[in-house]
């Protein structure tokens, strides 16, 4: 699953990235509304977790500004307050949960997955390479139908591979979406996580390849591209 998490409060951003990357999301960060805007305008997100109090503007007029360009992303706002007047206005403006600040992280990752498979009515075609299967709206993984058991850095790197399969990932990428950045995971680390995740998926028709000079990619065996 795909997130962009709109926060300008650091230590808080950072916190829910680790947290996202570890349970197997795909986050992007924006400090600000600018770059959210930004990121919204050039990718394509299954959720998005907006602060209201943002340097730059409001969340709510990030939010009223997605709604009136046609996106349909599923919204949920973080809120310091959690006023009855915050959620009304933030209903009237389009948005499709509330979460008070504290909160779980538990609770925060429960509401997101429901968001998603909600608006995606369970219509919405999975991801999918060969036999190997991920639903929109869960982070589990099937291999010619069979569950694959994945920790979470596992299933982070087979998501972004899996979103992308068919072309490069470099290297970097991969590992700084697998590992928080304050990690002290080795520049090498990745290549632990890989080779796991080869061997989980030996006796499949997906396989996980080096593309010299260009990173790792995820294909169909009926596909080969001759990569090592």
């Amino acid at each position: 699953m795909r997130l962009l998490l709109v926060e300008d409060e650091a230590d808080m951003a950072s916190w829910l990235v680790r947290a996202f990357k570890q349970s197997g999301f795909v986050p992007d960060h924006a400090p600000d509304a600018n770059t959210a805007e930004s990121l919204l305008a050039s990718n394509d997100y299954d959720a998005v977790v907006l602060d209201l109090r943002l340097p730059d503007k409001h969340g709510f007029t990030v939010l009223a500004d997605m709604r009136q360009a046609g996106k349909r992303t599923p919204v949920l706002v973080l809120t310091a307050q959690g006023s009855l007047q915050d959620r009304v206005k933030g209903l009237n403006v389009g948005a499709d949960d509330f979460l008070t600040k504290p909160f779980e992280i538990e609770e925060l990752e429960a509401r997101l997955t429901a968001l998603v498979r909600r608006s995606r009515g369970g219509t919405h075609a999975p991801l999918q390479c060969g036999s190997l299967v991920c639903a929109h709206d869960s982070r589990a993984f099937t291999l010619a139908g069979v569950l694959l058991q994945l920790t979470p850095r596992e299933s982070a790197a087979l998501s972004v591979l899996l979103a992308r399969s068919g072309s490069p990932v470099e290297k970097s990428f991969l590992s700084g979406k697998v590992f928080p950045n304050d990690s002290n995971a080795g520049p090498d680390a990745i290549e632990l996580v890989l080779h796991r995740l080869r061997r989980k998926l030996a006796d499949g028709d997906v396989r996980i390849v080096t593309v010299r000079g260009l990173g790792y990619m995820l294909e169909s065996i009926a596909h080969d591209h001759s990569a090592d």
